[in-house]
Formats: structure tokens, sequence, C-alpha cells
């Protein structure tokens, strides 16, 4: 197997390991978040999307982070990077959020309408789908954050 394939060159893709590395972070902390607010360990949010801070955020800007200490800020890699991150956070904070705000809608329809009729069904729509501005902005600061000391400590 050439080096191109190995575990160790994926490994070594800096800008790959942060991105993945801002995204866990990010779930972390929702956990933690959670765990000190609400005082309740709810692991289903190392898996989930919504909540405080974004992950979409966190993963998008340390990938776009680290290109561009990798490969600088001219690169074809950081720009395809940069515009992706931008429409991930636009999508978290506009289109995600208000199918989040309308699933709530739903649901209380849904409950309005089964206390009428007496039929017995829970709303089954996520309500928390997407980010509030505050969200992406602490997501896009880790993901910012984490490869700028990565990087200088290396």
């Amino acid at each position: 197997m050439t080096d191109m394939y190995s575990l160790s060159s994926v490994l070594d893709n800096f800008p790959l390991m942060m991105g993945l590395c801002g995204w866990l972070i990010a779930q972390v902390l929702k956990l933690l978040i959670n765990l000190l607010v609400n005082r309740t360990l709810d692991l289903k949010l190392l898996m989930s999307s919504g909540g405080m801070p974004s992950s979409h955020s966190s993963t998008v800007c340390a990938l776009t982070t680290a290109i561009a200490l990798n490969e600088g800020v001219g690169s074809v890699a950081f720009a395809v990077s940069a515009v992706f991150s931008f429409i991930v956070m636009y999508d978290a904070m506009n289109v995600r959020r208000s199918a989040g705000e309308q699933a709530k809608v739903l649901n209380q329809l849904i409950l309005d309408l089964l206390d009428e009729s007496k039929i017995s069904v829970e709303p089954t729509l996520r309500e928390i789908l997407g980010h509030t501005p505050f969200q992406v902005i602490v997501g896009a600061i880790i993901g910012v954050v984490l490869p700028l000391i990565v990087f200088a400590a290396g």
C-alpha cells in the first residue's frame, strides 16, 4: 500500500484532523453545557445537531483555518473551504433554524388538535435543528482558535 492510502497519511492531514477535532470539541461542550444547565447527562447530545455551540460552525471553521495555515489564504482549497463555511453557517442560522421554529408550531398544532379529539399521539418533529447567531459565532471561534493553537504548538 502506498503512503497516499496509509492511515498515517490520514492522521497527518492537519485540515482533516482539525475539522474532526473541531466537531468533537463542540459536541462534548454541548454535553457539558447541558450537564451544567439541566443537571442531566444526555449522551444523545454527542451526535445531535442544534444547540450550543454550533458543531457545524466549529467543524467548517477549523477546516478552513487549518487549510489557511497549511496552504495559505491564496490557495484554491482555502477559497472553496471558506465559501463552504459561509454557506454552512448561513444555513445553520437561517434555513435550519426556521425549520425548527416551524416544527414547534406544527407540534403545538398537533397537540391542540389531539387535545380536542382525545386521541393520544405525541408530536414527533424535532424542534432544535438550527442555531442562534450566538451559537454559530461561538462555534466559529472554537473552529478558528483550535487550529491556531495546535499549529503554534507544533
